[in-house]
């Protein structure tokens, strides 16, 4: 069934899609339903201890009945009460246009955060008016009571630091994230949809059959998380075509990660069996480069006019528009001729799936290191957290903060340590020797040393089986292309090696020894 999308603005479309599938709840859960009955129960209970006098009167460790149901209340149910008003602050901000897309991707990541310091907030408040304001206690109970008292109020603070804590990771995974993975993002996402337009209808075509303007397409994809499907996301490919890296929002670049890294490499397939195979068949996944060649001949197939072996501009044209063909011809090698082969349209299906695949990698490792990183600061707030309490109690004196705090700092450098290898793992160092290569040491070839003792030997080794070259050059590919990189560079040193094959520079392998052996 054809649609002719109407002239409304971008912006607002993509917007309010991605909202309603982000504020789709799949129902009540069993938790849900039990702090529900948990908080009727206690409301009931509050209810007849203000209208029963005999209950009203009764005075349970010299407090009455009311007000122990409102701080069980505030402490059992605070959690479920403040969620309500997270929902509602949430929906109020999203309302605001101003604040669509600076604001919302902090908020519902700051969400937990600021739901439990509310309530921390109100625990303590009702803690300081129930219990605190009467000054009739005998010592020993007023000791104890400072003492629940500055346990709620280090509490609130450590709540506080987390609450700091995610932001400041929110804003740091954001802009790293930008500044490293927008452009093969969104060079990843405009892939996936060449490819599920292409396996699909020629809906342009059809559009301009009925008379309707054809326009830009949309990406959809299924949002997984924890391995469970949540439901189904639409991207509108003219505003992935218009972001820029330096002004994407947080918001944007979420739901562009989402798409890669949820969707995985079962959109590119599913989207072709969804095309292809409609009889309740399961899709395949493409795990390999056999599977790929072989969604890349189902979608020449599609595409190429029957009884030829190439596919031109009008082909694409059936199914994309003029601008967003002109995107995709340089993609294509050997699109000069006007022709794609298929060969050529094998090759780059297979350059797309072993990019996305690297970049998924990227992405989850990325990920993995913001958890872990999260985990350690984690620890130190609470550690944090825990001294303020002894402080606040006047447990920690001078000499034990002294000692603790000699042992903090050399924690401090382990951690350090931990998160700076964990960064500096996502450079991927390829050995650069191989078996056989001719090493020098210490300026010495061939050296033999020898350690009674088992320990580690650090020397700089120099390969002189290779030739020392810097050369430096002006291009215009982009550094993610690694595929096409290497091909150039390839190109590159082939050109250089003809170039010192013309100047009689060669290399002349050494004596090698030959054992000739007769058999009769």
């Amino acid at each position: 069934m054809l649609r002719c999308y109407s002239q409304t603005d971008e912006n607002e479309e993509i917007y309010e899609k991605v909202k309603l599938h982000r504020v789709k709840r799949s129902g009540i859960k069993h938790r849900a339903l039990l702090e529900l009955a948990v908080f009727v129960a206690i409301l009931c209970t509050l209810v007849v201890s203000l209208t029963v006098d005999k209950v009203n009167k009764h005075l349970i460790w010299g407090l009455e009945v009311w007000k122990w149901c409102v701080f069980v209340m505030v402490t059992l149910s605070g959690m479920f009460m403040t969620n309500w008003f997270m929902h509602l602050a949430v929906f109020i901000i999203e309302r605001n246009y101003l604040l669509r897309k600076k604001v919302l991707y902090f908020v519902h990541g700051l969400k937990k955060n600021v739901q439990v310091f509310i309530w921390f907030s109100l625990v303590l408040v009702a803690w300081i008016f129930l219990f605190e304001e009467d000054n009739k206690h005998s010592r020993k109970t007023k000791k104890f009571l400072d003492l629940i008292t500055w346990t709620i109020v280090s509490l609130l603070v450590g709540s506080i630091l987390f609450l700091m804590k995610t932001f400041a990771l929110k804003v740091l995974a954001s802009k790293f994230n930008v500044r490293n993975f927008f452009e093969r993002i969104q060079e990843s996402v405009f892939h996936q949809y060449v490819l599920q337009t292409l396996s699909g209808p020629p809906h342009v075509e059809e559009a301009e059959r009925v008379g309707c303007k054809p326009k830009r397409g949309h990406l959809s994809f299924m949002s997984t998380e924890d391995g469970s499907v949540k439901g189904k996301k639409v991207l509108d490919m003219g505003k992935v075509h218009k972001m820029k890296q330096e002004k994407v929002s947080a918001l944007a670049m979420r739901v562009l990660i989402e798409a890669v890294r949820a969707s995985g490499l079962s959109t590119i397939s599913s989207t072709l069996d969804e095309c292809i195979n409609r009889r309740g068949k399961h899709d395949k996944e493409i795990t390999n480069e056999m599977e790929a060649v072989a969604a890349a001949y189902d979608i020449f197939n599609n595409v190429a006019q029957p009884n030829r072996n190439y596919i031109n501009e009008d082909d694409l044209l059936r199914f994309m528009i003029k601008e967003e063909v002109d995107l995709v011809l340089p993609l294509i090698e050997g699109t000069e001729t006007g022709k794609i082969t298929r060969k050529a349209f094998i090759e780059w299906v297979i350059k797309v799936y072993t990019s996305r695949k690297a970049l998924g990698h990227s992405l989850d490792d990325t990920k993995t290191a913001v958890k872990q990183v999260d985990k350690l600061i984690a620890g130190v707030l609470t550690i944090i957290t825990f001294i303020i309490w002894l402080i606040l109690l006047d447990i920690a004196s001078t000499k034990f903060l002294l000692v603790f705090s000699s042992q903090f700092v050399g924690l401090a450098f382990m951690i350090g340590s931990t998160c700076k290898n964990i960064f500096e793992s996502f450079v991927f160092v390829m050995h650069p020797y191989d078996v056989g290569d001719r090493c020098v040491v210490d300026g010495v070839m061939n050296p033999h040393h020898w350690y009674p003792e088992p320990m580690l030997m650090v020397k700089a080794i120099e390969n002189v089986n290779k030739l020392k070259m810097n050369l430096l050059v002006q291009h215009t590919i982009n550094f993610q292309n690694f595929g096409e990189k290497n091909l150039r560079r390839t190109e590159l040193f082939i050109a250089i090696k003809r170039v010192l094959e013309e100047l009689e520079i060669d290399y002349t392998l050494l004596p090698q020894d030959v054992h000739l052996t007769s058999h009769k």
